[in-house]
């Protein structure tokens, strides 16, 4: 850079505009680079459930937030430093989320009577009109300089014009001095096959990069890369780490995997990733309806395979009854539930954490199964695999919640050797063994897993109450009580092959903020701010949600005030009165398709201590 660059620990960039600008390629390009670069990232994609939104509106708007910086990152960030805006819709829709002093850069040529009418702006003059007069606003020709880029090259005017989130991500390169070959290495593997448009789409990347360099309106920042652990690391979203973590959970356990999945938002992705995985022994089936999906799952762990279903919260009531028919047969399956918001199809792009009765309960009968939750991108990929070893340890389905924030979003991830993977172990009978398909072998009562076919292992399971041990269709009533208890404690112990909740912080204080999932980075954040500030507050969250840790009553204990902050109308709260009734638990709840801001917590937190 020629100009002295600011240096800071961390940025927050959006980049928005019409769900056909490119946006969601433009921001992954950009956090890919940066975590390249070494930077901590984490990142929010934010788009409209329409395949083509209405173009030039504030409902068609698409938007992508990275935050990066030499420091841990948390969360995509509250506010944006950088607006990037392809159009009036973009700029309107995030006016509010741009901090003060922040930089924002419009493409002038989008400013047009026919576009500020579709964003319904009532004058000629959006800066204005939104009170932006206090940023540093660059209304930047970028269609016009697109165009000039391109302008021998052949292409046709909208081909050209479909480059120019190119030339806006050039300029954020030379905001934050990010190098343009990693970015110009995915257009030759992209686009290989048609070199043209490698070329084109260089030519602007670089435009962008020299316009920015000339405009000394442009401010600069330089951040130096993070300290990480040392090791290998990709930048990764949840969904692809959650089918990373299922097939490592299948090679540890020396099994093939098998998905029967229906596509759904948000959750197609993960069938998606493992079914380019064949070379790894993945087998995956796109089934006709979420019913089918599950069902061929069970049957396939019935013939010996680690079977996995993936869906969302609609997929999920569907595959209700056939989730007790894993309970009642005590297969081993993991199932995926990628949350958004409801009810019915509700909000299939946006996030929220309203699933978790239903993980809980819905299903007919006492039907309990084990619920676990992921808390990052990244880690994604832990409870993926840890839901496929207590599925085959313990011989019961499983149900891992994710939801569309931390499925959509990336964060750094350190490759991890199948060496530092715990042993999962299997419990399939052995041949011509005194098998009896209900009998209890360990401590935890899993039962023995007979594979069809094994000489003298013929045996009979299925949907109908069976005698204990003998595995007989049994409708004796003191049979079907025991057969319920051993269900139950199955769950229940699994509590005691789990690890104790931790807090973060102090063991008593004034404030305990509890949650679960994936709002862990912004309450941790939350949290840090206020104890940097001399509060006597802690955090502690959970991702064992049934069983719970054996020391969630014990933690509970030392603290004035509890809060459960969760995105819904409380359901984790009413878990925890149920289980828990000795203690109160106050609730912050947010229902708006959006995770939490760190902003919000801070203030709600602060009016729970001040009384």
């Amino acid at each position: 850079m020629d100009k002295q660059a600011k240096t800071v620990d961390e940025v927050v960039i959006r980049f928005s505009g019409d769900s056909g600008d490119g946006m969601q390629l433009t921001g992954t390009l950009f956090s890919d680079t940066s975590a390249l670069f070494g930077n901590d990232v984490s990142t929010f994609p934010d788009y409209p459930a329409e395949i083509r939104a209405p173009q030039g509106t504030v409902g068609g708007v698409s938007g992508f937030q990275v935050h990066f910086g030499h420091k841990e990152i948390h969360t995509p960030g509250d506010y944006s430093d950088v607006l990037v805006a392809m159009n009036p819709a973009a700029l309107k829709a995030n006016a509010r989320w741009i901090k003060k002093g922040g930089t924002v850069i419009v493409d002038g040529d989008s400013i047009t009577e026919k576009n500020l009418k579709k964003a319904e702006f009532k004058t000629d003059d959006p800066i204005k009109e939104l009170n932006l007069d206090g940023l540093n606003v660059i209304v930047a020709p970028i269609s016009t300089l697109t165009k000039e880029a391109l302008k021998d090259t052949g292409l046709d005017n909208k081909s050209i014009l479909r480059s120019k989130n190119m030339f806006a991500l050039g300029i954020v390169y030379y905001l934050f001095d990010r190098p343009l070959n990693f970015t110009e290495a995915f257009f030759e593997k992209k686009f290989k096959k048609v070199p043209l448009i490698i070329e084109a789409n260089k030519k602007v990347l670089k435009a962008g990069y020299d316009y920015a360099h000339n405009i000394l309106a442009l401010p600069s920042y330089k951040i130096e890369p993070a300290k990480l652990e040392k090791g290998v690391y990709r930048s990764i979203g949840g969904n692809q780490a959650t089918a990373w973590g299922l097939l490592a959970a299948a090679e540890k356990a020396g099994l093939k995997l098998f998905c029967g999945s229906y596509p759904i938002t948000p959750a197609t992705e993960i069938l998606m990733y493992l079914a380019q995985r064949k070379d790894l022994g993945a087998i995956t089936f796109q089934a006709e309806d979420e019913i089918a999906g599950i069902a061929t799952a069970i049957g396939a762990s019935f013939a010996g395979k680690f079977a996995v279903t993936t869906t969302s919260g609609p997929g999920l009531a569907l595959k209700t009854e056939a989730a007790g028919l894993a309970v009642i047969t005590e297969l081993p399956l993991v199932i995926v539930d990628v949350q958004r918001g409801g009810p019915s199809t509700g909000l299939p792009t946006k996030t929220e954490q309203a699933d978790l009765m239903q993980a809980l309960y819905a299903r007919n009968g006492e039907s309990p199964l084990p619920v676990i939750a992921a808390s990052t991108p990244a880690d994604c990929f832990d409870w993926a695999f840890e839901a496929g070893r207590i599925a085959l340890e313990h011989m019961t389905p499983v149900i891992l919640l994710t939801d569309g924030f931390i499925a959509n979003g990336t964060s750094p991830m350190r490759i991890k050797k199948m060496s530092e993977l715990p042993e999962i172990k299997t419990h399939i009978a052995k041949p011509n063994s005194d098998y009896q398909p209900y009998r209890r072998i360990n401590d935890y009562l899993a039962r023995e897993w007979a594979i069809p076919g094994t000489p003298g292992l013929e045996h009979r399971i299925g949907g109908l109450e069976k005698m204990a041990v003998t595995g007989t269709v049994s409708y004796v009533p003191e049979n079907h009580e025991v057969m319920t208890h051993e269900r139950d404690q199955k769950v229940k112990r699994i509590a005691n092959r789990i690890p104790d909740v931790k807090i973060h912080g102090e063991e008593e204080g004034d404030l305990l903020v509890v949650g679960w999932g994936s709002t862990k980075g912004h309450l941790r954040d939350a949290v840090n701010q206020l104890r940097a500030e001399g509060k006597k507050v802690s955090h502690v969250h959970f991702n064992y949600i049934n069983p719970l840790p054996k020391n969630t009553a014990e933690v509970f204990k030392g603290f004035k005030n509890i809060v459960v902050a969760e995105i819904n109308l409380g359901q984790f709260a009413n878990y925890l009165r149920q289980n828990y009734p000795q203690y109160q638990y106050l609730q912050y709840n947010k229902m708006q398709g959006l995770p939490f801001t760190v902003a919000e917590l801070v203030d709600a937190f602060n009016k729970i201590m001040e009384g």
